[in-house]
């Protein structure tokens, strides 16, 4: 059942493409992603146990279900003198994917008496897609390759990586502190194409044959999420939560392209924030969130060590395509800043606003590699509500703007031409829809706050 369920959600989770903060989504479900990803430390409905599991003692018995329709509008533009890509603007194709969100909560009165709180969530953690077309290239850059098209000179180039979670969370209240946790089963899927360049060299990768346009690839893989919420004095609150890196299987399939033989770990991450109630109706949220890219090789590897590998005149045969030096998209590990508010402006309207802003995970020494993985997006402009209908239902709406970011750069020498540059381009936005569905209406009486 709970493979299946991954498995599932996993299909429709082909909307991660070049998610917000690096790939990963900057939050979970129509209220967080309202708020920016801010409310570390104001968890109020069932979706916590994605982000802070110690804050499901304040959820009522609910079910929360949402859909995102993710825009995102990625692309890079070649100039200078010809290279190993194209001179002029490409732009991936298909801007419109699906990110679903389900989370359950529920108080158990007997059988479990260490915990106040149980909690179950299906969410999807990010991804990267692009699909660059085929067309005839004519600026001379693929050298004496004949009737060379698309980006790498072999026609429709690009990648999907789709990643999704199931956790199931345990959380207890201890007075004024809540403690959670949530162990993770995690499900990914992966595929590349239009790299065959790369496997036409000889000894440029440790398998050249699962280079690129295999079959999709799957790996399973865990980890745990924890949380801790203090309520400093009544209205104040403070707390920090995060996951484990989540350990994955090797794709087999891609293991002469990605680092370590096709590992490809999730970072982990953590967050930590402040929620102050400055009025009965009125919260305010500010969050710090780290993102650890650099644990995981195949992502933070540098582009660079290519060139060490004997295939390109260098020495380090681990340096090559698949190695465990291999070259990886050059990410560093990034710090994202989120403030968030929410107005309960009527028994049954509430209102939400966010921002957040995250540090660029790439560099423009990158930029050649990182035309695969253009998450390099840093602001993020948020905004929606929640509408009571009646005593058990409830309607939310969530959107966000991502203003164009850019990151400039060139191609490495060797493989391709230093002369030519690169800007990467991205840029989006989102709509989330989202039902809450109560059991029981009465809100649990757990957190000593102001009055709401």
């Amino acid at each position: 059942m709970l493979a299946a369920m991954l498995a599932a959600a996993a299909l429709t989770l082909n909307g991660t493409a070049s998610a917000t903060e690096g790939y990963f989504q900057h939050g979970f479900g129509a209220r967080y992603k309202a708020l920016g990803g801010a409310g570390v430390a104001d968890s109020t409905d069932a979706t916590a146990a994605a982000l802070n599991p110690a804050g499901l003692v304040h959820a009522a018995d609910q079910i929360d279900a949402s859909a995102s329709i993710f825009s995102p509008r990625r692309g890079f533009i070649g100039s200078g003198a010809p290279g190993l890509t194209p001179l002029g603007e490409v732009d991936s194709t298909g801007n419109y994917f699906l990110i679903p969100n389900l989370a359950l909560s529920y108080h158990p009165k007997s059988f479990l008496p260490f915990v106040d709180v149980v909690g179950l969530s299906v969410y999807a953690n990010g991804g990267l897609n692009v699909h660059y077309p085929n067309f005839a290239r004519l600026d001379g850059g693929c050298g004496p390759v004949g009737g060379a098209t698309g980006v790498f000179c072999r026609g429709g180039t690009g990648d999907n990586l789709q990643q999704a979670f199931v956790s199931v969370a345990f959380a207890k209240q201890f007075g004024n502190f809540s403690v959670g946790i949530a162990p993770i089963i995690a499900y990914q899927l992966i595929k590349f194409n239009g790299l065959q360049l790369f496997a036409d060299v000889p000894g440029l990768s440790i398998d050249p044959a699962n280079l690129t346009d295999r079959k999709i690839d799957t790996s399973w893989g865990y980890g745990i999420r924890g949380g801790v919420e203090w309520t400093v004095v009544p209205g104040v609150r403070l707390a920090v939560a995060g996951n484990s890196r989540i350990w994955m299987d090797r794709f087999d399939n891609y293991r002469g392209l990605l680092a370590e033989q096709g590992d490809f770990d999730i970072p982990a991450s953590a967050q930590a924030g402040i929620a102050v109630d400055l009025m009965p109706t009125l919260t305010v949220m500010a969050d710090l969130r780290y993102i650890w890219y650099s644990t995981v090789r195949s992502i933070s590897n540098p582009s660079s060590n290519i060139l060490a590998c004997p295939a390109l005149g260098g020495a380090v045969p681990s340096a090559c395509l698949g190695g465990v030096n291999g070259p990886g998209f050059g990410w560093r590990d990034i710090a994202a800043v989120k403030f968030g508010a929410e107005w309960r402006a009527s028994d049954r309207l509430t209102l939400r606003a966010g921002y957040a802003f995250n540090e660029q995970p790439m560099s423009g020494r990158d930029a050649l590699i990182n035309i695969m993985a253009p998450g390099l997006v840093q602001h993020h402009f948020t905004a929606g509500g929640k509408y009571q209908i009646d005593h058990n239902w409830s309607v939310e709406l969530a959107g966000f703007f991502v203003p164009r970011a850019t990151v400039h750069g060139s191609e490495l020498p060797v493989i391709g031409n230093p002369a030519h540059q690169i800007e990467l381009q991205g840029k989006g936005v989102e709509a989330t829809v989202g039902i809450v569905y109560r059991f029981d209406a009465a809100a649990p009486a757990s957190r000593p706050i102001i009055s709401k």
